[in-house]
């Protein structure tokens, strides 16, 4: 009897565990965002997230391959940083502002639209010189297309994509730049998937992109991100936030590190298809990101 009386209380006590009350925190989580995404109706959606204060995920469709939009940017970001650890490249660099560049579909010369684009003060500064520095700066926090080419005209995709993957990621993958119309109607585009976005942003959190400082670094310029409708809409205000959005056609995504007060930071990625990229998709993210904050730094007291 005393030795099932204890296994028994081992039972309980493993019930109501710290560990066990997270896992079933986590499932709940997951059940809410799936409803979420149900009442979105005919969209594909992507969630994934990865709890740095436990080490758990929760995953969504997470290995749905998607048009990044300016996500990739990201990408461009850490091979800049990865070149200049080299001695490939300085940050302090200047480099001049164009606006010429080859589709990899042909090599026929095209140009980007200031109107279409999110920074077009940087279309004034044609045939200036600007520090590698600042078109980062530009590219990330105003997802400027135009910064975007340069860079990837003086780092070349195929070393972005070499780089992705030493990180241990192969699932994202950057073939080109911005507004390559030839290279899009061949299907030569850049892809993503909500697993591969959510390792990249952890191995940054982590200070393992480059070195501690060049990390550090970058986190600092997506906190600067001058679009904030998504995920930090649904945070309290307040809260840091590194993130990057990208949008296009009915497609728009959020992916980000989350740094919660007295926590260890959390990853979240949303990635969108078919849903409005202006309004919806935005209110979704930010749903989402509200959903998620509560349960990780707010989970149920073992017993409840």
């Amino acid at each position: 009897m005393p030795v099932l009386f204890f296994a028994a209380l081992l039972t309980l006590l493993g019930a109501r565990s710290p560990a066990r009350n997270m896992q079933t925190d986590l499932d709940s989580l997951k059940k809410t965002i799936e409803s979420r995404i149900a009442e979105a109706g005919d969209s594909t959606i992507s969630v994934a997230i990865h709890d740095m204060s436990s080490g758990r995920e929760i995953f969504i469709r997470p290995d749905e391959s998607f048009h990044p939009a300016s996500t990739f940017k990201l990408c461009v970001m850490m091979e800049a940083y990865h070149e200049a650890a080299q001695h490939k490249l300085r940050l302090s660099e200047s480099i001049g502002v164009k606006n010429e560049f080859h589709s990899i579909a042909d090599g026929s010369p095209y140009s980007l639209s200031a109107e279409d684009d999110a920074d077009p003060d940087l279309y004034k500064k044609v045939g200036q010189l600007l520090p590698c520095s600042e078109l980062i700066e530009r590219m990330i926090t105003r997802s400027s297309n135009l910064a975007t080419n340069i860079l990837m005209e003086r780092l070349g995709a195929d070393r972005v994509t070499r780089f992705v993957q030493t990180l241990g990621v192969f699932d994202v993958v950057v073939r080109r730049g911005v507004e390559d119309n030839k290279a899009f109607a061949k299907g030569l585009n850049n892809a993503a998937t909500a697993r591969g976005l959510m390792q990249l942003l952890l191995r940054l959190a982590s200070g393992t992109v480059v070195s501690r400082e060049a990390s550090e670094s970058m986190i600092d310029i997506l906190k600067r991100q001058q679009f904030n409708e998504g995920i930090p809409r649904g945070l309290p205000a307040g809260t840091p936030v590194a993130h990057k959005t990208g949008w296009i056609d009915k497609l728009y995504h959020d992916i980000a590190i989350v740094y919660p007060p007295n926590s260890k930071p959390f990853v979240l990625v949303v990635m969108t298809r078919g849903l409005p990229e202006q309004k919806e998709a935005p209110a979704l993210a930010a749903g989402i990101s509200r959903i998620v904050f509560e349960v990780l730094t707010h989970p149920a007291k073992p017993g409840n």
